[in-house]
Parts: C-alpha cells; sequence; structure tokens
C-alpha cells in the first residue's frame, strides 16, 4: 500500500518544513552579514541589533549568526540591489536583493518575471511611485492580474536572495 508508511509522511513533511526553514534562515544571515559591514558590534548597530532579535525569534543557532558576522571581516562579496519591474498591466514592483552574484541573480529574477508575463524595467523607472516600500500611487487590479501578482510575489520570496518585494497594487478585500 503506497502511501500509508507514517515515515514517509513525516519525512515529506519534515523536509517541506527544513526547506521553509533554510530561506528564513538564509534571508536573516545575508541582512546580518550586511548589516555587520559598517559596525559588527550590535551595541553600536541598531539594523543589525534588529536582525539579531529576528534572527533569535526565528531559532537561527548562534554559530550561523556568528559565522555571517565574521564574513564582513573577511571581506565577504555579497552586495544590496534594488531591482524595479513591471507586472501585468504596468503594475510597479520593487524587488530588495542581497545576492553573492550580481548577473545571476538578475538573469534569474528577469527569467521569473517574463515566464509570469513581467519585465525588468530599467533603474528609476519605478522607484518614484514608492515612499520607501509603500507605493505612492496605489492601483487597483482585476482578480486576474492579482492573482498573478500574488503568484509573481510568492515565488520570488521562495528564493534565498530576495528579502523583501513591494508592489503597488491595492489591497482588495472581497
Amino acid at each position: 500500500m503506497s502511501g500509508h508508511n507514517k515515515w514517509s509522511q513525516i519525512k515529506h513533511q519534515k523536509g517541506a518544513t527544513d526547506k521553509k526553514r533554510s530561506v528564513v534562515f538564509s534571508k536573516i544571515l545575508k541582512a546580518i552579514t550586511i548589516a555587520a559591514r559598517d559596525e559588527p558590534n550590535p551595541a553600536f548597530n541598531p539594523r543589525l541589533r534588529s536582525l539579531l532579535d529576528d534572527a533569535r525569534a526565528n531559532a537561527v543557532p548562534n554559530e550561523n549568526i556568528e559565522r555571517a558576522i565574521k564574513k564582513t571581516q573577511d571581506g565577504d562579496a555579497l552586495e544590496e540591489l534594488t531591482l524595479e519591474a513591471y507586472g501585468p498591466n504596468g503594475i510597479a514592483i520593487l524587488i530588495e536583493v542581497i545576492t553573492d552574484s550580481r548577473n545571476r541573480t538578475i538573469n534569474e529574477v528577469r527569467h521569473l518575471l517574463i515566464v509570469n508575463g513581467g519585465k525588468l524595467a530599467e533603474q528609476g523607472s519605478v522607484r518614484w511611485a514608492f515612499n520607501g516600500t509603500n507605493p505612492k500611487f496605489p492601483q487597483a487590479a482585476n482578480e486576474k492580474d492579482a492573482v498573478i501578482i500574488e503568484k509573481i510575489i510568492n515565488l520570488l520570496n521562495d528564493r534565498d536572495d530576495v528579502q523583501l518585494v513591494s508592489t503597488n497594487i491595492l489591497n482588495h478585500e472581497s
């Protein structure tokens, strides 16, 4: 009888939760590495202190946190990028990324957008429509476009180098 083995079920559930935890750990540790560049002492670096609190809340092992902070002293190659894109019907998308390979990340995000009806935009062509990560000019979207945007956001958030995705779509309640 296929599928009735309890260990099999546990293994698949554990695999799924471990994958989700891995993405969260990776995002937090990359952000810690970037924040520790300025000042590795959390007493003098509020951004790092906040990220350390997030790491502890998500049960990131202390050894991994220390390794991420130590990377800055070794001359890490991580880079922060803000990618700008348009989704279906001109919906603006801001994607904040921390990556060790700019070209790889840009190409992967571009491919993900193209497959789902979006496209990367030139620097500055989307940023003006946002106040930080909040949209200045929220845009209404039909149900079909809202589903596509939600799919794009979920696919981007599943990537461990994507830190934050913001759109100018209105939150509509049905």
